[in-house]
This record gives structure tokens, C-alpha cells and sequence, in this order.
């Protein structure tokens, strides 16, 4: 695993080009039935652009649990810390929850021996109800919970802001988990840039680093995590672009199909397993008495059934051991691995069929395949790679991903692809299908049920995201429904194919308005229908067309011609009462006729109006439709008021939270100051030297008081009261220990005072033969400071030894730091004044010239009023010459 981290990290360093100034940062979640995993990509210096964000147990990946104990919310690993003593108050399968019916969602839960107190809600989904026996939570609010533990984890990971994610998704997620989802991530804060199937999570993580352009492949990927399994067929290519003008190989993946079990995974071994030891305990406390009747029991047997069974993986046999597992009970036992795939033998077989499925449907043979590679923690049970090898007729199987971190690993590639502040280098392309598909029906008066009014919409495996259009003849309000292709292929829980339902109105009274004009053709819907990255099926827009052929008033216009004296053969002009159209203007311009006629005397025709005529002419209405969804059932997102509602209870619940942590994290400062202040003043023998016995014992006393109320009263006290003892304690304390500081650190700050006073007689003995040109002053003054700060050494020691060690300090070491300082800024400031430049004076004229000399060049120039410059005689020259020692004298000296 680290390795593989190793590689990607490195990749990703030579891949990730630029990030925007304000250090963004996006994150991915990969949310499972039991375990949550997050990754950051954050392109910071000397930090591996990707890396997963560890917990507060630095672990790589967290618990998905929320849990309510005493009106106090635990999440991830402060809610699995007591799932074994509160199995009804832990909440866990969230994701599996959301979108089901009530009794769906009742079933699974009594299978896997959860005790939650659930309630149906309005819609028909499931609430829960947590220990005040009053307060209800949608699954929804539950699963935001989580979320919001992941971004925070995220966030202190990346040490910025991170609201951008990728969320991945089982392949087998339907419309209502999937806006469930989406909601739930808009309850957290989350600005969700895509949720992403698991298996192209994967791919990406595969691919990314790999270079197809020698040759295509087709890859299998083969998850069995803990509740689900499934097998997606990948092809990856490569094609060619042109980048800077130059041709690059660009690679790409697309996923041709995906087959799945959802109710397969390593929940199911662990069922029989405990269906098994639950037995065995039976058969050994006798009389009538059943385990499974215990929540707690079954929590705590779950518990180690879970640790044998990964044992099992590595190891032949396995023990199993329970203290006091019912009625005070102690429950021993083993198992070996033969007797556990003897207890799953009929889910081995199953456990194949996702991946015959999808070669069946491809038509690929098994040869094709280029690897078969394994994700998911259920896929290291050996009897299941055993069967997968057997169906391969392969020696080895594919592991080249890591098996719990390639789907968030690849997530993150995508959450850095679509982020505005993060740019990738290194293209990778990803088409990924819509795993289920779908079909729109039209309802609605005058509307027969035929093909016409259920038309197959999007097709399996279509590209996501995409666009579609469809128009209908039809002139009254309708409703639009959306529904899964065929009812024997449904997401798990949904009993009804139908998952969205909108009103669409408008249409009769744009109808009514327009029906007494001339219409053309019948008045007709435009429905706009999207299916989003995300995966998600919508209504967009609706507009109603319609068509109108009408008698309108134009000028009458014809052509003359004037001042002709030559007309050209190609020219046909008519005069009377016949109107020339204005199309035979236009043609007669664009075929070369007047514009092109070479006779200089002909003029171009004038229009002359004769009046009006009238025209017919077909206009095009659209009138935006009113969509209204009216979608019910479990499936049913959450309504603005809904949404508004649950945003201040989470809200609410966030700020407590805030508040538990400061009072826990005060009563620890509390706590811990009570006991290493107490060790201080009983070791050392330094406070006999700054305080009295009498002062020691009296704060030792107000210690223990303080102490006793931390364990007794205070157990349930407030983050102020925690705050006010502290203060309280430290009023006494801090005088005492700043004593006990200033016994060691004045003499030293003394000493190193004194130290530096020395160092700067030698430092002005320098200026004063190497910088000459320092001001006088300023050095000076530097000096003045420096016997003022002797003086006040001085006077201050001198006050500090009439003093008893008793009495507060007559001065302290960060005082002495302080003055040294401030006099080292100041002799910097000095030292740091530059030599000045020298003056530079401009050569004099040779003085030797005479004024002779002067009047026969002034001569010389009027005789020649041409010449811009006089002659240079030999004496000019001798001048120039001179300059030419002199400027050079100059610059030698300089």
C-alpha cells in the first residue's frame, strides 16, 4: 500500500501543474455501508499533492457512524467506542438507509439484529428516533452528519477550506439514493462537483499512470465490499490530439458496462458466522435461553465475529472470545476456516455471477480480458479469490490497486479534474454510463397511453452527463413521468418504477389564447430533460410552440428607371400596376444586375411606394411552461422548508458540539494544571527559595478543594466554570512560578546583557577604523544608550539583593531581553548606514586657450554659417586629449 501511495504521490507531483493563490483545495469521500475514507488534493510545498486525511485515531479510515447518548452527539470513532454498551443508540448503515421505504428499511435492519427505533415518516421513508424519545431524524440529516465529519477532517488535513468534493456511489444507486445523497452533502456544507460510481473511481486510479497508446484493453473491476458486490467491464484506449501544435496520445476509459449484487458482501459471511456462534452459545447455557433476544449481547458477539473472520483470512483457525456476553456469561469457542466457507458454501457461487454477467452481456471471452483487479475488504476472504481464480483459469489475480483506498484515491483524481483552482497535466478520459434506464410517460387529458406517450428516454450505459429533447402535439396542461426502463430492474428497496413526477402548466392557456389566431400547425410541448454528471434524471425546461400564419400590411413598392439612355439586355423592368417583391430586388442585386452593368450612364431603379399590400407570414411563438415537481413516496427529496428546518437543527447541534469540546478540552487544562502544579511544589526543593511554607501550603490546600469539586460537582459543570476555577487557581500560582522562572532566567538575561555592553565597545572600535563616515552623533548616542542600560542593570541588581525571594522580583528577564534588544535594533540601524558617494567634479577647460584663439574660431564659424561645427585644429585636439587624462584620473580614483 504504501508503495503504491509512494508512486501516485510522485505521479501526481509531475502531473498537478498550478494552483489558483488561494491555496484551494478539494477533497473526495468515499462513504461505505460501515467505513468512510476522505482524500485531499491540496497542491501545497512539501506535501504529496493527494493523500487521504487521517482521524483523530490516525487511522486512514473512520467508523460512518452517528450516535446520541445523554443528548450528546459522538461521530466516527467517539461513536464506535460505544457501540458494544449502546447498540440502539449507535447508528450505522446510513447509507443503505437512504431513499428506502419504511419497511424495506425495518427488514434490513431486524436481519442484521440492529435495534434502532425508526419511525415512517410523511414521505414514507424512514426517521429515527434517538434516546430523548422526542427529537426525529431523516437519514438525510443523519448521513449529513457524517459528511460534515468528513470535510472537517479534510480540512484539518489540507490546514485551508475545503468545500468542493466527489462523493462516490455504489453503481446500484438509484435517482432517490442519489438526490438523497446530494441533499444530505447540502446539509453539510458541501458544494458537491459530481458524485462518481465507484467502479470509475477505480478505473481512474488505474489509469491514470498507465500509458495505452502501444494498445487498447479491456479491465475488469471486481469489488465485494461489506455490504455489496459488484463487476464493471472497462475499456481503455488512447486517441490523438494536437497540443501547441504538436500530436499528444491522449489516454481514456470507458465503462461498457456494470452488473451488481446488493445484498452480497462480507456482512453476509459475518451473518453466518454469528447466526452460528449465537448457537453455540445456546446449545451451551441450555435451558431455553436465546442470545439474539440481546441487542447488547449480539452488538458485543458481532463485534468479535467481525475479528474472527479477518483472522480466518490468514489463518487456518480462528478463536472467539466473549466476556460476559449474556447474563453475565462468558462465551468461548473456534472455528476453522473450512467450517466457515462450509457455512457460506452457497455464497460462493453467487459471488461469480456479477462477473459472468457482465462477460456474458459484452460477448467478450474470458481471454479478452486484459486483468480481473480486486477492491473492496471482503475480496481478501481466500475461498473467494480461490472461486474468481477457478472461473478466470488464472494462476494469479489482479491487485495492482489498493483494495480500501483506490476508489477514493481515483474520486480525488476526479474531484482535481473538475475543480476550477487545480489543473492536471496528464488527461485521462472518462466516459462513464448511467447504470440504470429510463423512460418518460405523458399523462394528462386527451393523452392515449401509447408509444407515443412512453418513450424510452435514456438508454443503459448512455454517456453522463447528456442532454435530451423531446416534443409532443398537445394543447392542455400535462404531467411528465420519469421512470426506471423495466420494473425486473430496480434499485434495492424500490417498489415502483416511477421515481419523478412534475406538473407542467401553461400550455391550456397559451392554447386558449392563441386558438382564434390563424395557426399553422398544432400548438405542441418542447420538454428539456438533462441527465447530469451526477447521474441524475430531471425536467429542465418546457416550452410550448406555437405557429401562426398571418395577413399583414406591407408597402407596395415597384422599380423605374430614370435618365437611361442605354438599358442592359440581362435587365427586365416592368411598369404599371404589377408589384416587383422585394425577393426579386434582393436576387436581382446578388445575380450581377444592376451592381454589375458597365454603361456608365445607367442609374440604379428607384423605389417608388404605391401604397400598401398585404402578405402572409408565419410567426413562432414560445411561451415558457410552469414545471412543478410532484414527486411523493420514499423517494421524495426534501423541501425547501424541510431543508431550511434541518440546516438550523444541524447548525444547532454543530455549536454544541463546539461548546463540549472547549468544556472538555478546559477541564483537561484544568485538570492537568492541578496535578503538575501539585508535583512541582511537593519535588521541587527551588520554591523553598521564592515562597514560605506558609504560602506553598495555603495554595496546595486551594488546590485539592478545587480537585475534589473537579470530581464531584464539576462532572457536569460548564466550559465557564472550568475557565473560572483556572483562573482562580493561577491568580495564586502565577506569582509564584514567575519567581521560580526569574531565580534562573535574570541572571542569565544579566549575563547575556552584559556580554553584548562588552561586544559593543569592540563593535564602535570598528566603525571608528573601518567606517570613518558613520555621523559622530549617532555613535554617540549609541554609547549614551549603552550606559544608561549598565546604569540600570546596575541600580536594579542592586535593588534585587535588599530584596527577600519572598517579594516580587524588582525586575525579570524578559525586561532585560527587552532594553538589549532594543539597543542591538539600534546599533543595526547605525551599521547599517552606507559610505557616501564620492563627488565627482567636471573637468575645467585648458586655460591656455587665448582669447585669440576664441575670436579666430568665432571667425571661422561665421565664415562658414553652413557648418554645424567648427573645424578642430591641432590645439582642439591637444584639449581633447587632456579631458581624456583627466576623466580617466577620475575614474581610478573612484
Amino acid at each position: 500500500m504504501n508503495s503504491t501511495l509512494f508512486k501516485l504521490g510522485l505521479f501526481l507531483s509531475l502531473v498537478l501543474l498550478n494552483l489558483i493563490p488561494s491555496q484551494s483545495a478539494v477533497s473526495s469521500v468515499d462513504l461505505g455501508s460501515e467505513w468512510m475514507k476522505v482524500a485531499v488534493v491540496n497542491l501545497k510545498p512539501g506535501q504529496s499533492p493527494i493523500s487521504i486525511a487521517i482521524n483523530e485515531m490516525s487511522k486512514r479510515k473512520s467508523p460512518a457512524l452517528v450516535a446520541f447518548q445523554s443528548g450528546t452527539r459522538l461521530l466516527g470513532e467517539e461513536a464506535a467506542g460505544i457501540t458494544a454498551r449502546y447498540p440502539d443508540k449507535v447508528y450505522s448503515q446510513l447509507r443503505d438507509m437512504i431513499g428506502k421505504p419504511y419497511k424495506h428499511v425495518k427488514a434490513f435492519l431486524d436481519s442484521m439484529y440492529l435495534p434502532f427505533d425508526v419511525v415512517e415518516d410523511s414521505r414514507g421513508a424512514v426517521g429515527i428516533k434517538i434516546d430523548d424519545n422526542v427529537t426525529v431524524y431523516s437519514v438525510e440529516e443523519l448521513v449529513a452528519m457524517i459528511l460534515s465529519y468528513a470535510a472537517n477532517l479534510a480540512e484539518f488535513h489540507a490546514k485551508v477550506t475545503v468545500k468542493d468534493a466527489v462523493i462516490s456511489v455504489p453503481p446500484y444507486f438509484g435517482q432517490a439514493e442519489r438526490r438523497g445523497l446530494i441533499q444530505a452533502a447540502q446539509l453539510a456544507g458541501i458544494n458537491v462537483l459530481s458524485l462518481i460510481n465507484e467502479h470509475s473511481g477505480a478505473a481512474l486510479q488505474y489509469g491514470i499512470d498507465k500509458d495505452f497508446s502501444n494498445g487498447s484493453r479491456y479491465v475488469i473491476f471486481y469489488d465485494m465490499g461489506s455490504s455489496s458486490t459488484y463487476a464493471a467491464l472497462v475499456y481503455y484506449s488512447a486517441y490523438s490530439a494536437k497540443e501547441f501544435g504538436k500530436a499528444v496520445s491522449v489516454n481514456q476509459f470507458q465503462v461498457k458496462d456494470v452488473r451488481w449484487d446488493p445484498e452480497l458482501g462480507g456482512q453476509k459471511m459475518e451473518a453466518r458466522l454469528l447466526e452460528f456462534f449465537a448457537n453455540e452459545f445456546n446449545k451451551q447455557v441450555g435451558n431455553g435461553v436465546d442470545v439474539r433476544s440481546s441487542p447488547k449481547a449480539m452488538a458485543k458477539l458481532k463485534k468479535q465475529v467481525k475479528r474472527t473472520k479477518e483472522i480466518l483470512s490468514a489463518n487456518t483457525m480462528a478463536p472467539i472470545s466473549v466476556e460476559s456476553l449474556y447474563d453475565d456469561r462468558d462465551f468461548r469457542s473456534s472455528i476453522t476456516r473450512d467450517k466457515f466457507e462450509e457455512l457460506c458454501e452457497d455464497l460462493w457461487d453467487r459471488s461469480l455471477t456479477p462477473l459472468k454477467e457482465v462477460l456474458n452481456h459484452s460477448g467478450l471471452k474470458v481471454d479478452e480480458i486484459y486483468a480481473v483487479e480486486l477492491i473492496g475488504g471482503a475480496t481478501r476472504v481466500p475461498k473467494l479469490q480461490a472461486k474468481i481464480q477457478e472461473f478466470l483459469g488464472r494462476n494469479e489475480l489482479d491487485k495492482h490497486l489498493d483494495a480500501d483506498e483506490a476508489i477514493v484515491l481515483g474520486s480525488a483524481l476526479h474531484a482535481a479534474n473538475l475543480s476550477d483552482g487545480i489543473k492536471l497535466n496528464r488527461k485521462l478520459g472518462m466516459v462513464d454510463g448511467s447504470s440504470y434506464g429510463f423512460v418518460v410517460e405523458l399523462d394528462g387529458p386527451d393523452l392515449m397511453k401509447d408509444e407515443n406517450t412512453r418513450q424510452l428516454l435514456v438508454p443503459r450505459m448512455k454517456k453522463v452527463p447528456s442532454k435530451m429533447f423531446r416534443s409532443i402535439i398537445h394543447n392542455k396542461d400535462f404531467e411528465v413521468l420519469l421512470g426506471y426502463e423495466t420494473e425486473g430492474f430496480l434499485p434495492p428497496g424500490v417498489v415502483s418504477p416511477i421515481f419523478a413526477q412534475y406538473a407542467v402548466s401553461g400550455l391550456t392557456d397559451s392554447s386558449e389564447k392563441y386558438s382564434a389566431r390563424n395557426l399553422s400547425s398544432p400548438i405542441k410541448a418542447n420538454l428539456h430533460f438533462s441527465l447530469s454528471r451526477s447521474g441524475i434524471l430531471s425536467l429542465d425546461r418546457a416550452d410550448a410552440v406555437i405557429e401562426i400564419s398571418e395577413w399583414v400590411e406591407v408597402p407596395k413598392k415597384n422599380l423605374t428607371v430614370e435618365n437611361t439612355t442605354a438599358t442592359s439586355p440581362n435587365i427586365s423592368v416592368e411598369s404599371g400596376a404589377k408589384n416587383v417583391k422585394d425577393e426579386s430586388t434582393e436576387n436581382l442585386h446578388s445575380n450581377g444586375g444592376i451592381g454589375n452593368v458597365s454603361n456608365s450612364n445607367i442609374e440604379e431603379p428607384s423605389a417608388v411606394e404605391l401604397g400598401t399590400e398585404k402578405k402572409l407570414k408565419k410567426r413562432t411563438f414560445r411561451v415558457p411552461l410552469k414545471i412543478v415537481e410532484k414527486t411523493a413516496g420514499p423517494g421524495m427529496p426534501l423541501s425547501e422548508e424541510s431543508l431550511a428546518e434541518s440546516s438550523r437543527k444541524l447548525e444547532a447541534l454543530d455549536k454544541k458540539d463546539a461548546e463540549r469540546r472547549r468544556t472538555a478540552e478546559l477541564k483537561n487544562n484544568l485538570e492537568g494544571y492541578i496535578y503538575s502544579t501539585k508535583e512541582k511544589l511537593e519535588t521541587s526543593e527551588e520554591f523553598e527559595k521564592i515562597s514560605s511554607d506558609e504560602e506553598r501550603k495555603s495554595f496546595i490546600e486551594k488546590l485539592d478543594e478545587v480537585q475534589e469539586w473537579l470530581y464531584t460537582d464539576g462532572e457536569d459543570a460548564t466550559a465557564t466554570e472550568f475557565q473560572d476555577r483556572l483562573d482562580s487557581l493561577k491568580a495564586i500560582g502565577d506569582p509564584i512560578f514567575l519567581r521560580y522562572k526569574e531565580l534562573t532566567a535574570r541572571p542569565a538575561a544579566t549575563e547575556v546583557a552584559l556580554k553584548y555592553l562588552g561586544e559593543l565597545r569592540q563593535i564602535v572600535q570598528n566603525w571608528e577604523t573601518k567606517k570613518p563616515w558613520l555621523p559622530k552623533s549617532r555613535i554617540d548616542e549609541v554609547l549614551s544608550d549603552a550606559d544608561k542600560l549598565k546604569s540600570w542593570l546596575d541600580e536594579k541588581e542592586a535593588e534585587q539583593k535588599k530584596m527577600s525571594g519572598f517579594d516580587k522580583p524588582a525586575f525579570t528577564s524578559e525586561e532585560v531581553y527587552l532594553k538589549v534588544f532594543n539597543l542591538q535594533d539600534e546599533v543595526a540601524a547605525v551599521n547599517k548606514i552606507p559610505k557616501p558617494k564620492p563627488k565627482v567634479e567636471k573637468p575645467k577647460e585648458n586655460e591656455t586657450n587665448t582669447d585669440e584663439e576664441n575670436s579666430n574660431n568665432s571667425n571661422s564659424t561665421s565664415e562658414n554659417p553652413a557648418n554645424d561645427k567648427p573645424t578642430a585644429d591641432s590645439s582642439d585636439k591637444s584639449t581633447d586629449k587632456e579631458k581624456a587624462n583627466t576623466e580617466a584620473e577620475v575614474h581610478d580614483e573612484l
